[in-house]
């Protein structure tokens, strides 16, 4: 498929989809956001060979959130609350259900419903000059793309309230500390250094997609179900070729050779 806004590059097992509209520091209209979709549903084809996939964005932001400059007035934007059902919610849930790991690079600004994306990454890597932003309040409206369950989750009820209400920019090195993101590197590293994470994923067993939906699946389980859940899942991961080949390295004393079956 070709695509206007985005790029999605394949390097060996990893698929890096980049935010590519960096005029408007990449700002997601209703077109951008199909791309997203349509680029994930690509990347996770049985038969692509992909094993993890990586957002990042182009020029000096990850993504600014929603593009607010098609209508010339506030009454001639899309309804954001059917635009939240009809695209984001979708592309959302798609990353949630992908059958490999997700990871973010966050290039510069995450702001609004890019900040929401970013929290998306089961590994999120920061540049050290990004920030992030739930700018929403400075325009009248709610945090939205998940930000309101994810936040107190992540950083907890009170600093998710204070980002939220005060719209106060989150400097990467701030958010690493709180536990909003996992890594901080020197801006000139990012992408070396995202990728090396990338690749340790896409070298890791197929167990990894049952580990993040055991995770994902724990915000809405009780203890009874989430401990029936993993024990569903930890018999599907030993059935895998996966499994076999851990154990078999384990006993031989020698590095594991995953191929994500």
């Amino acid at each position: 498929m070709t695509y206007k806004y985005i790029r999605l590059e394949q390097e060996g097992k990893i698929a890096v989809l980049t935010l590519n509209a960096p005029e408007v520091l990449n700002a997601l209209s209703s077109d951008m956001v199909a791309e997203i979709s349509a680029g994930i549903s690509e990347a996770s084809q049985p038969d692509s060979g992909i094993r993890c996939l990586m957002m990042t964005g182009e020029g000096r932001a990850f993504c600014s959130g929603a593009n607010l400059s098609g209508g010339g007035s506030a009454s001639e934007l899309p309804p954001a609350g059917s635009v939240l059902e009809t695209h984001y919610a979708p592309v959302m849930n798609k990353l949630r259900n992908l059958p490999f790991p997700f990871m973010t690079a966050v290039n510069g600004v995450a702001a609004g419903v890019g900040m929401s994306f970013a929290m998306m990454g089961d590994l999120v890597i920061a540049a050290r000059s990004a920030y992030f932003l739930q700018a929403f309040a400075k325009i009248g409206l709610v945090p939205d793309g998940g930000a309101t369950y994810f936040l107190p989750r992540m950083i907890g009820w009170s600093r998710a309230l204070e980002l939220s209400l005060l719209a106060d920019r989150l400097p990467a090195e701030t958010a690493a500390e709180w536990g909003l993101i996992n890594r901080v590197v020197p801006d000139e590293d990012l992408k070396d250094e995202a990728l090396k994470l990338a690749q340790r994923l896409a070298d890791g067993p197929r167990s990894l997609g049952l580990i993040r939906k055991a995770y994902w699946r724990s915000f809405e389980n009780s203890f009874s179900e989430q401990m029936q859940l993993e024990s569903n899942l930890q018999s599907q991961a030993q059935q895998t070729w996966d499994a076999g080949e851990g154990v078999t390295a384990f006993l031989e004393k020698r590095e594991t050779r995953f191929e994500g079956r």
